[in-house]
């Protein structure tokens, strides 16, 4: 799901609430309903905006790592067959 907000700016939404706003007034302020702030709190509750950066760059570098792991995989499998094949006896 894409959410208009960028990870920085729903920071600051919350962060808004932790300074003493309502949160029933900030979200009609940012036309979001109760239910996403609260997803949000749980998700980037206490996280200030360079933790933020750094949870996208962890988030990257784990679906990079995921399809290098995935590949090998892969090709594992295809050695493993051409092996199979190769040694099989005739």
């Amino acid at each position: 799901m894409k959410t208009k907000y960028s990870e920085e700016k729903i920071v600051q939404i919350l962060n808004e609430v932790v300074a003493g706003a309502k949160v029933m007034d900030t979200c009609r302020k940012y036309g979001i309903s109760d239910a996403t702030y609260y997803n949000w709190r749980s998700k980037y509750g206490g996280m200030s905006v360079s933790d933020v950066k750094r949870l996208k760059e962890l988030e990257a570098e784990n679906q990079k790592l995921k399809r290098l792991v995935a590949d090998q995989a892969l090709e594992n499998l295809a050695l493993n067959d051409l092996v199979k094949n190769f040694c099989r006896p005739k």
